[in-house]
């Protein structure tokens, strides 16, 4: 395994010189005030020599820059730099001030053009079971805890075949069908809360909204849980 490269450190002098092509004015007294003022915290060593890393390069260029060109006081700067440490972002609209983030579409949770497409596979218990690896009692099982709702056909749909490649996984770590009901009374209270939404709707209007509400109670379901594992840890 390649060791990551070791962190670069710099001396004040480095710094200036790193930031003198679009700062001919800055100096190191000018530097070492920033630093009395908490806008960068360089390192020391032993002997008290300052070192600083790329990042506190690239803050004080932040510094220097909104001084220049817009005029902040070091007070606003200050709260800038720390609404970047606590992972906003710079953004265009936001008059140089960080925002939060725009958060990429998550791909773990199905789009409202996907929710909105009618199932057309048709599975056998014993493809089903085949296809995910469960045995045939395990199939059995989980239509009887209400986790696999065969159609009247006795046939699975595409939605089956996830559900059951999922506890498949979760089989390895000891958990059972009759562990999974409160997953499907969750599901039914989240398909109950769409229905209430898009209320009377008809047509592929109705379609397309109870998909796109759909498509958010998933994404907020998937941001509750990953906040709970992250209060966790």
């Amino acid at each position: 395994m390649a060791e990551s490269a070791p962190t670069r450190l710099l001396t004040v002098g480095a710094v200036v010189r790193a930031l003198a092509d679009e700062f001919p004015d800055v100096t190191i007294s000018k530097v070492r005030f920033l630093e009395a003022e908490g806008l960068v915290t360089p390192s020391r060593t032993a002997s008290g020599y300052r070192k600083f890393t790329d990042g506190d390069v690239e803050r004080l260029r932040y510094v220097l820059r909104a001084q220049r060109d817009r005029f902040w006081p070091l007070r606003v700067i200050k709260d800038n730099l720390d609404a970047l440490d606590r992972g906003l972002t710079l953004a265009t609209g936001h008059g140089g001030r960080p925002a939060a983030p725009d958060l990429p579409p998550d791909p773990d949770v199905p789009q409202a053009s996907e929710l909105a497409v009618r199932a057309t596979l048709r599975l056998t218990p014993a493809e089903l079971a085949e296809a995910t690896g469960l045995a045939p009692s395990a199939v059995a099982d989980l239509v009887t805890h209400g986790l696999l709702r065969p159609g009247s056909d006795g046939l699975h749909d595409e939605a089956d075949l996830a559900v059951a490649h999922a506890a498949a996984g979760l089989a390895g770590y000891g958990v059972e069908p009759r562990h999974l009901r409160g997953f499907r009374a969750a599901a039914d209270r989240e398909v109950g809360l769409v229905e209430q939404v898009v209320g009377a709707r008809r047509g592929q209007d109705a379609t397309y909204s109870a998909a796109e509400v759909a498509h958010l109670c998933l994404r907020l379901h998937a941001a509750l849980v990953r906040g709970g594992l992250a209060e966790g840890h």
